[in-house]
């Protein structure tokens, strides 16, 4: 647009000027066009961290000894139970010392299982109890329950086997005569062990985690 200007009665026309408005509809234009070519990626929002888990997760002994004693009253409660009704289930069918030596084998294999599946309802029961003390990391507990039992028959091994070194405390057990020979002695024994290692250990870390599943149903209630 010309403007002109009159100086002494004489007109002269100045360079067009552009209009400010214009400018700035130009200006906010290209910038709408910058900003709708960008993708806009929103920042990955951070998990909100638990105080009370920050506070307590972890290892607890005092969980875990609880636990220990639970399964030790168990071990005690359960061996009775088994006890009475073996000895209920020989009178019952008259089943005499006799027979059981016949079938040693038989025999053998029914109270190692009795006992492994005794002791394993008991850890699973410590390992409950612990993961209910603690609240947080149930299987850290319930594998608490099972390390204090092995540390103390580590213990109690290690304060037997010198004992029978100065005292020869085995030579003075009257040991009955099975008909098992050597290699399935060995064998079931080796089983046997395993079984009592690997079982309680597994009952115990799930007795946890079930025990941890308690307070989890109590807190997606209050949530």
């Amino acid at each position: 647009m010309a403007v002109e200007q009159r100086n002494g009665g004489t007109g002269t026309l100045t360079e067009p000027e552009v209009d400010s408005t214009q400018r700035y509809q130009e200006a906010r234009a290209a910038a709408h066009r910058a900003m709708s070519n960008v993708t806009v990626v929103p920042d990955t929002p951070l998990l909100p961290i638990e105080p009370e888990r920050l506070s307590y997760r972890g290892f607890k002994f005092g969980a875990a000894f609880f636990g220990w004693m639970i399964m030790g009253s168990m071990v005690v409660l359960l061996s009775a139970l088994i006890t009475g009704a073996t000895a209920g289930t020989t009178y019952v069918l008259d089943y005499t010392r006799d027979d059981a030596e016949r079938q040693a084998g038989a025999a053998a294999v029914a109270a190692a299982a009795a006992f492994v599946l005794m002791l394993s309802l008991a850890f699973y029961t410590g390992g409950y109890v612990a993961g209910r003390l603690a609240r947080f990391d149930g299987m850290r507990q319930g594998f608490g329950v099972w390390m204090i039992t092995f540390l103390l028959l580590v213990l109690t091994s290690s304060v037997g086997a010198f004992l029978n070194s100065h005292y020869d405390l085995t030579g003075r057990v009257d040991r009955p005569d099975v008909p098992l020979t050597n290699d399935s002695l060995l064998t079931g024994g080796l089983i046997t062990a395993a079984a009592l290692l690997m079982l309680p250990l597994l009952a115990s870390l799930l007795g946890g985690r079930t025990g941890q599943r308690y307070h989890e149903k109590i807190d997606s209630l209050l949530d």
